[in-house]
């Protein structure tokens, strides 16, 4: 593999995980859910999980379009 299309990827998935966590995070505030309250209730776990959930998507979604980018790159 090359390095440039390993950075691509790289940088792809760090863009999709952070961007996904962060989306997780707020749709979490949108709900009233702090992750960061002082001990486990059920709306810091609640966030914990949607962030955890908004990164793993957001990692998907990056590899998603990555093998879309291939795709249309084998096409041309």
């Amino acid at each position: 593999m090359s390095a440039r299309k390993l950075l691509l990827e790289g940088l792809s998935d760090a863009v999709g995980f952070v961007g996904g966590a962060v989306a997780g995070y707020w749709i979490g505030q949108l709900l009233g859910w702090n992750i960061f309250s002082a001990g486990y209730n059920n709306a810091s776990i609640g966030a914990i999980l949607l962030v955890g959930l908004g990164g793993g998507g957001g990692l998907h979604l990056a590899r998603f379009w990555r093998a879309k980018q291939q795709q249309n790159n084998d096409k041309a």
